[in-house]
């Protein structure tokens, strides 16, 4: 007994070490707001008298803006533990993709030292990779299979939309963060609450913008399965496995099948947010982020408006390779293109000034361009595989729709193929290969990084570009319709030639 009350009073000491350690950067107005969401959540846990037996669960990412909602839910469980000498037990998921750097990870590692997480048997600490749920170790490898499920999603968006930025890395990676939640939610013991940092009305904005996408496409669950979040997952496994059954092909199952979203939660399970109890402005919450939690902005993972994922930077890159290879300008031009809507965006998220101006210098300066295009071949090339010659196939998208931009492809960046374009589109179609077929197989897979049955389904496929007056119609125009991510921009797609407008998007 003795030990047990020994136990006891040292995670009584921890805590309170912990709480005294965030009180002063917390300061008088957000430490109100702790303690007004501390009685709010106190009354919305299912054992209001035992609170040890709750288990809530909270989202983190890993950037600047879930460090703080960790920060704050944190310091709510030990005010509650304060008051009550009991408190909830908190479980905290990470989606780990390949786009999130090694820094992010660290970044994660460090603000769970600060918060006393790692040590406290309430806290139970979780890393999702792809399917796979693990307790969270800032060394554990990145899964191959995470990384291959994610190269081939990209290349196979971004050959659909002709390397619009948005769909080509953010499409897959949304449902997969969204099937995290529930992965989290239902392992183990399960949850009794998740808590959010979104407002009740985008909540129930994202809820309605599921149900329609759903109604819209047919895939709406039967009746009894559509209530709550149990439903919600259901709605959007339907939504998840139709959208990657266009995007990989009917005959890829084993491909669509791993990219289902769980629904296995508990029944009735609901969110909290906090949204109305404190302020996410980065800048008001300055010293707890870069001081007591140790937060860096590294130069991978600070990317625009992402600061756990080095995704925006790719998109650049993108672009500005768009740029140079299929409008006969400058890489330097496509890269400042970008970095102006970005920084726009920055300013439309009130990125504190200081950021900004990070960002601004990074890409400032004559050999900017340069060094960036070296940075990002080599991340995309540790990250997911990819190559420069990968990505500028995706750019130009010459095998979707029936080979409709293969000609200038080859024109353009294999020249010495030009003269073997029927034997591309007798390959692409299903002709059986001889051995000259199977050299030309090679190469075209070396150049995509796709397999040959990977090629001949985008050869299957409908080119989706990014367009200022969208045409009504499939799936993958519709996961990101009404996006705020985007911007029409005046820019010219020949050196020469006149001012145009064209639709960008990024992050």
């Amino acid at each position: 007994m003795a030990a047990d009350t020994s136990t006891f009073r040292s995670l009584d000491t921890s805590r309170g070490a912990v709480l005294e350690r965030l009180r002063p950067v917390l300061r008088k107005p957000h430490l109100a707001d702790v303690s007004r969401c501390a009685v709010r959540l106190q009354e919305a846990l299912p054992d209001r008298e035992n609170l040890d037996r709750n288990i809530v669960m909270v989202a983190y990412g890993g950037g600047k803006d879930s460090s703080y909602t960790v920060a704050f839910v944190r310091s709510v469980q030990l005010v509650l533990h304060r008051i009550y000498g009991s408190t909830f037990r908190l479980r905290v998921a990470t989606n780990r993709h390949a786009g999130m750097p090694r820094a992010t990870m660290e970044n994660i590692d460090r603000a769970y030292r600060a918060l006393g997480l790692h040590e406290d048997p309430d806290c139970e600490l979780l890393l999702i990779d792809g399917t796979q749920v693990r307790p969270f170790d800032v060394d554990l490898p990145q899964s191959p299979d995470v990384v291959e499920r994610n190269r081939v999603d990209i290349l196979m968006t971004g050959h659909r939309t002709s390397g619009d930025a948005r769909p080509t890395f953010c499409n897959a990676c949304n449902l997969s963060m969204v099937n995290s939640f529930g992965l989290a939610a239902g392992y183990g013991e399960g949850v009794d609450l998740i808590i959010t940092g979104d407002s009740q009305r985008e909540q129930r904005d994202y809820y309605l913008w599921v149900t329609r996408l759903a109604r819209r496409f047919g895939l709406r669950p039967p009746a009894a399965e559509r209530t709550g979040f149990k439903g919600f997952l259901g709605s959007l496994n339907r939504i998840s496995q139709a959208y990657f059954t266009d995007i990989h092909g009917a005959d890829a199952p084993e491909t669509v099948a791993e990219h289902a979203v769980t629904t296995d939660v508990r029944p009735g399970l609901q969110f909290f947010s906090i949204y109305d109890d404190t302020a996410y402005a980065s800048g008001d919450h300055w010293e707890l982020l870069t001081g007591t939690l140790g937060f860096s902005f590294d130069d991978i993972a600070f990317s625009f408006t992402e600061s756990d994922c080095g995704n925006p930077a790719l998109m650049a890159h993108l672009r500005a390779l768009k740029t140079e290879r299929c409008f006969g300008r400058t890489y330097a031009e496509g890269l400042e293109e970008y970095v102006d809507f970005a920084v726009s965006l920055m300013h439309q998220k009130e990125f504190p000034p200081v950021l900004v101006d990070i960002m601004r210098k990074r890409y400032a300066g004559e050999d900017a361009s340069e060094r960036m295009r070296t940075a990002m071949d080599a991340y995309a090339l540790e990250a997911y595989g990819l190559t420069e010659e990968q990505l500028v196939a995706v750019v130009h998208a010459p095998f979707t729709e029936k080979g409709a931009g293969l000609d200038r492809y080859l024109l353009r960046e294999q020249a010495d193929l030009v003269d073997r374009v029927q034997e591309i589109h007798a390959l692409l179609s299903g002709e059986d290969a001889d051995d000259a077929g199977r050299d030309l197989t090679a190469r075209l897979e070396r150049a995509s990084g796709l397999s040959l049955k990977q090629l001949r389904t985008l050869y299957g496929s409908s080119l989706r570009p990014a367009s200022v007056t969208p045409a009504p119609g499939e799936l993958i125009d519709a996961i990101l319709e009404g996006d705020p991510h985007k911007k029409v921009i005046l820019t010219r797609h020949e050196a020469a030639g006149e001012l145009v407008s064209e639709l960008l998007s990024g992050r």
